[in-house]
């Protein structure tokens, strides 16, 4: 007896022997959660670096704009703004040039000509400030919809390989009893690799799930800061266009 558990210990050794005893379908879906788990690791690392550098990014030209004690729309912070191509750059890009369009349309043909290539701040109404402001928020939008592209792949992933492993599971099992049945006996060594090939899949689905729940965690909480960061650029915007407006009407009286 001793000898022949020995012999099933040496032929158990472990995930590669319930494969093994798996049936058909307990194989193939471990085969989709295998190509599931490359999936995620490869959109997790992907998304990974996206976003930290997005992050990186995002504050340093934040840091910028803050040190930027002169007019909002100033050539040399433009000119950052193109080499940095972070979230907050475009979108700041898309209102200096939204604001400066405005600025074209009310100074007089006489004054570019005297001064090529100077915009000089003109007074804005409340109907421009609100056009400024919905650019700024069509951007944030965009930039928001980019972090999250294939995010939900991973909210997909977490959700349906659990419920796969299981589904694999069940069936391993009624296939395991349906074999005993037929059998006409109730063997302990018979029901084994059966219950094993279909516990397998289980496992399988939570070495899926528990890193696509970790990471998409950790991925959207990292996506709503980026986000909160732009909505407070977008609002410290608005506000240092307002600011000038104000000196400039002051500088007027």
């Amino acid at each position: 007896m001793l000898s022949s558990l020995h012999c099933v210990c040496a032929e158990a050794p472990g995930v590669y022997y319930a494969f093994q005893n798996s049936d058909s379908v307990g194989k193939a879906i471990v085969v989709i959660l295998i190509i599931g788990s490359v999936l995620t690791w490869s959109v997790m690392v992907d998304k990974v670096m996206m976003i930290h550098k997005a992050k990186n990014l995002t504050n340093r030209f934040i840091l910028r704009f803050r040190e930027n004690t002169r007019n909002i729309a100033t050539p040399t912070l433009r000119r950052e703004a193109v080499q940095s191509g972070g979230p907050t750059a475009i979108i700041y890009e898309a209102g200096v040039e939204k604001l400066l369009e405005f600025y074209e349309q009310a100074t007089p043909a006489n004054a570019a000509s005297l001064q090529p290539g100077v915009i000089t701040p003109a007074k804005l109404s409340d109907a421009q400030l609100n056009a400024i402001e919905a650019v700024l928020e069509r951007e944030v939008s965009g930039q928001i919809q980019q972090l999250e592209t294939r995010i939900g792949l991973l909210a997909t992933l977490v959700s349906l390989s659990p419920f796969c492993g299981l589904f694999g599971t069940v069936w391993g099992v009624m296939m395991a009893f349906c074999g005993i049945a037929a059998a006409g006996k109730a063997d302990f060594t018979a029901l084994a690799p059966g219950v094993a090939g279909a516990l397998l899949t289980t496992v399988a689905g939570l070495v899926v799930a528990i890193p696509s729940l970790i990471g998409y965690n950790l991925l959207t909480g990292s996506i709503r800061g980026i986000t909160i960061s732009m909505d407070n650029f977008t609002e410290e915007f608005m506000v240092r266009i307002k600011l000038e407006q104000l000196e400039m009407q002051k500088k007027m009286e």
